[in-house]
């Protein structure tokens, strides 16, 4: 009975896990994260900060000199090996190009839907990683390199991250599960617009409209002016991101959880290398060595 537990266990698709390094940047770049993108909210009237929006391009660059150094410190470390890094690539392209599809129609954005599946089978700091590549992939590819690409690619992080940070990944299964996935991915579709709404508002300018950003009012105006903004702007947009990811997720889910996790069990990216002991042969024989290869499970 123990045996079939272990095989169980080894055949288990096992999310790729990071280390300290990689955690302590990924803390770093989050609590950055959210003073970018939070600032307005953060500072009081009297701060000078709203005098200085014109050097935000500098915040951005420094905001992505850190995501870099949180793949870097991923890679580094023992949690992605090449194994790992070969399925980050593959999903990053396939995000990267699933992006394009729906670019500039009502938010149709079946990227969103892969990210979340790839972040629930490989775990939160494998997803964090994703998220950030692909969006950086995208950004290549259709020529959206810009201020904002930090921004988007620190959001989508999280996105994903959050995915792999859900209960039950080892006993959840079936449409408990994609019921799950279906219902994070279209709240976090809308936590994603309204988080970059963040990046753009501040720098708008107050006298040309009253959804503006003002920075010599308090923060409950700026609240109200913010969400205003969101409903004026964005909510048709983020509606149909969140509802394609919805279908999504339950149309495709099953296959491709089915697929990701397959993968993962093959890779096997944190199986152990062990070594038997000798064996020993007949009197006056040298003895010989003798392995067990270790199969993952289809």
């Amino acid at each position: 009975m123990s045996t079939q537990r272990t095989r169980r266990t080894q055949r288990q698709a096992r999310a790729v896990r990071l280390g300290p390094r990689s955690l302590a940047a990924l803390a770093l770049v989050s609590a950055v994260g959210v003073a970018g993108f939070g600032w307005p909210f953060l500072a009081p009237p009297s701060s000078r900060i709203g005098a200085h929006t014109q050097d935000a391009p500098w915040l951005f660059a420094g905001l992505l000199v850190l995501l870099v150094a949180v793949v870097a410190a991923a890679i580094s470390e023992s949690g992605l090996g090449p194994k790992a890094v070969a399925m980050l690539g593959v999903l990053a392209a396939t995000g990267a190009a699933l992006r394009p599809i729906g670019a500039g129609t009502a938010g149709i954005e079946p990227m969103f839907f892969l990210m979340v599946l790839s972040g629930r089978v490989l775990g939160p700091g494998f997803g964090f990683v994703l998220g950030s590549v692909t969006m950086f992939a995208s950004a290549l590819l259709t020529g959206g390199v810009g201020p904002w690409l930090p921004f988007q690619m620190l959001a989508m992080g999280w996105f994903a991250m959050g995915a792999g940070l859900l209960p039950g990944p080892d006993r959840l299964r079936g449409r408990a599960e994609l019921a799950l996935l279906a219902a994070y991915g279209f709240v976090a579709a809308f936590a994603y617009g309204t988080i970059m709404n963040l990046a753009g508002w501040p720098f708008m300018s107050a006298l040309a409209s009253n959804v503006a950003f003002d920075p010599h009012a308090p923060v409950a105006t700026n609240l109200a002016r913010f969400l205003a903004y969101c409903l004026a702007t964005s909510l048709g947009w983020d509606l149909g991101r969140a509802v394609v990811t919805v279908v999504l997720t339950l149309a495709l889910g099953p296959a491709v959880l089915r697929a990701l996790r397959r993968a993962t069990r093959r890779a096997a990216f944190e199986t152990p290398v062990t070594f038997d002991a000798p064996d020993r042969g007949p009197a006056g024989e040298a003895p010989h060595m003798t392995h067990v290869t270790y199969e993952p499970g289809p």
